[in-house]
């Protein structure tokens, strides 16, 4: 099978960088050129303290064609660095498209990841899932999401318990449909902003590894735990509003002695 995104990331440091691009950010003429050359240096610099590597979609789509050049430039660069990649798009959709969808990013590039809605139900999850299986990727799924706003509809009482406690039952009969050593092919996005979701959840899933977002900008603490992926994103990739290597160097250094307990 090649690359393995699940026993990758088992051996390696549980920090993930989060890249999403703000070419506004960047000085000079050619700001594109620029926001590629510091992801490039920032990639490799951090390389062996991060456990993947995580590009958030509407970003790069917003760029237009030129921004969907530079995505599958960094994703090629990051597998050549030896850094497992998380496709944040949070897909989801009937069969026939979540077909596509799987094949665009899961086959497309074998070993990664990808975050997915679970709206649509597990018919809709299945080809994702199988995709994963042959490409040896993994399959995030939104379950407690990190912004303020989830508790409107994740928090909503579901025959006595929160709706985001009934996804994770789904959710876990899932990845024990879908095993992987040491975890499955099935994990769950939950968010670091909600530490009391954290741990409740992670009773509910034993098998699932999680990627944690929220930390640094959104205010969440990171918390040592087996299989968390804590992902920090405008923290690590623009500490203090702008692109500052050294910064981030040293960002991730503090990241990492917290989440060693």
């Amino acid at each position: 099978m090649g690359l393995d995104f699940v026993s990758e990331v088992a051996a390696r440091p549980p920090l993930v960088l989060g890249v999403d691009p703000r070419p506004a950010w960047h000085p000079g003429p050619e700001p594109l050129e620029h926001l590629e050359r510091y992801a490039l240096e920032l990639m490799e610099a951090l390389s062996d303290g991060l456990a993947a590597v995580k590009f958030q979609y509407a970003f790069f789509e917003a760029l237009g064609g030129a921004g969907w050049a530079l995505l599958e430039r960094l994703v090629a660069a990051a597998r050549v660095l030896g850094l497992p990649v998380v496709h944040d798009a949070k897909r989801g959709d009937i069969g026939s498209t979540a077909e596509a969808y799987a094949q665009a990013t899961l086959e497309r590039w074998p070993g990664s990841a990808l975050t997915v809605n679970p709206y649509l139900g597990g018919d809709a999850l299945a080809p994702f899932f199988e995709a994963a299986a042959r490409s040896g990727g993994l399959v995030f799924v939104l379950v407690k999401t990190s912004n303020p706003g989830s508790a409107d509809f994740q928090d909503l009482d579901a025959g006595g318990s929160p709706l985001y406690l009934r996804v994770a039952e789904r959710v876990g009969a899932w990845a024990e449909a879908w095993p992987a050593e040491p975890w499955s092919r099935v994990g769950a996005v939950v968010g670091g902003t909600h530490p009391e979701a954290l741990e409740a959840l992670r009773a509910a899933l034993p098998r699932s590894l999680f990627l944690v977002p929220g930390l640094g900008a959104q205010g969440a603490e990171p918390r040592p735990g087996e299989g968390r992926l804590w992902s920090a994103s405008r923290s690590l990739f623009y500490p203090g509003g702008r692109p500052d290597l050294a910064a981030a160097l040293r960002q991730a250094e503090a990241y990492r002695r917290a989440l060693a307990g």
